[in-house]
């Protein structure tokens, strides 16, 4: 089905043993990803909050920074993130990321399957 479409949105707290609330919007559900892609998500870290790091097996996953500033574990490594970061986690690796700004967090989230 084409056309607009209505957007799902989660509030998860403590996701991957992170600290505090994302909140999830999913542009695309399962019918759309047709087993391409695990999500495709906006995703926002709400000011002092972290995206827990964890690990991706059998997927890769990509972010891109929309605004707002953090701190990406790059499997284990911290990096600085600003608006127009892209970071990609490959197959087998691990990330995570901590809002350290002032504002929310926000950035595009694809899990790609492999």
């Amino acid at each position: 089905m084409s056309g607009r479409r209505e957007i799902q949105t989660l509030c998860k707290e403590n996701v991957a043993g992170g600290k505090g609330k994302l909140i999830m919007k999913h542009l695309l559900g399962p019918a759309e990803l047709k087993d391409k892609c695990g999500m495709y998500a906006s995703v926002t870290i709400e000011v002092g909050a972290t995206l827990g790091y964890h690990e991706h097996h059998g997927e890769a996953e990509a972010y891109y920074i929309l605004s707002g500033e953090g701190l990406y574990s790059d499997n284990g490594t911290p990096t600085p993130v600003k608006p127009g970061d892209v970071l990609y986690c490959a197959d087998g690796t691990g990330h995570g990321l901590e809002n350290t700004g002032s504002e929310p967090l926000v950035f595009m989230a694809l899990i790609i399957k492999e």
